[in-house]
């Protein structure tokens, strides 16, 4: 059985031995790891833990709660990123109403930015949204209509179904083994399966039977168990069609 983990934090501090994470990884059955970025110098770290890693890849982009902190040279330095076979999407971008790292204002011009810029090279693009779907959605229905994946996907069943019109794909994570989780259980049902991937975000968001504890690539199994089981299908099943979905939404076939 082979998953692959489309988005994982391996750039960050507390992952002190990324290459560790990757091998522990690999040994259950997890192939290939997608690296996220969250603003410039974790978007080269996660690069460059792709290129020294087979079947790692990385996401580079400004999250908004970095968009305080974002300029024009940014988009400079994500367009060169990008010219790197191993950077595979634009990410994690988009807008974040729970904290109040950057305004509202601040977080939209990095979003149009890199959504301009995903246009231009012709890349995916990796959302992260809290709180704040309506408006994401209203964004990018007045847009130019790209390869999107709504990382963590927690909007509400009008969401999901307006996200569904856009194309839209969806992550799931380590709250679809949430005991309590039925509404989002109940959303991720009416996806249509081909658009769906599976994710740890980790260190964070960890699955039962872990919670409470630092999320791991390794743990990616556990989302596919908690997926197979939302959906009534076996998880050998569920794996193949998570990956085969990661694959062509990244584009990974030759990489």
């Amino acid at each position: 059985m082979m998953l692959i983990d489309t988005h994982c934090h391996l750039n960050l501090p507390e992952f002190a031995n990324p290459t560790a994470a990757i091998q522990e990884a690999r040994d259950v059955g997890v192939t290939r790891m997608i690296v996220i970025g969250i603003d410039i110098p974790s978007s080269q770290k996660a690069l460059e833990i792709a290129l020294a890693n087979e079947g790692v890849y990385a996401v580079v982009g400004v999250h908004p709660n970095s968009a305080a902190n974002y300029s024009k040279s940014d988009v400079v330095a994500l367009e060169e990123m990008l010219k790197n076979p191993k950077a595979v999407a634009i990410g994690e971008i988009g807008l974040d109403y729970h904290w109040d790292h950057a305004t509202p204002e601040q977080q939209r011009v990095a979003l149009f930015d890199q959504l301009d810029l995903a246009e231009a090279v012709g890349k995916p693009v990796v959302f992260h949204c809290r709180e704040a779907y309506p408006d994401l959605l209203s964004l990018l229905e007045e847009r130019t209509r790209l390869k999107w994946l709504f990382h963590c996907f927690a909007g509400d069943m009008e969401d999901a179904k307006r996200a569904v019109q856009l194309d839209g794909w969806f992550g799931v994570d380590g709250p679809i083994t949430y005991p309590k989780a039925n509404d989002l259980r109940e959303v991720i049902r009416s996806l249509p399966r081909e658009r769906i991937v599976i994710e740890t975000d980790s260190p964070y968001l960890t699955p039962v039977p872990f919670r409470g504890k630092p999320n791991r690539p390794a743990y990616v199994r556990y989302v596919n168990s908690g997926l197979a089981s939302c959906l009534g299908m076996d998880v050998e099943e569920c794996a193949r069609l998570t990956t085969a979905n990661a694959v062509q939404f990244f584009d990974l076939g030759e990489k």
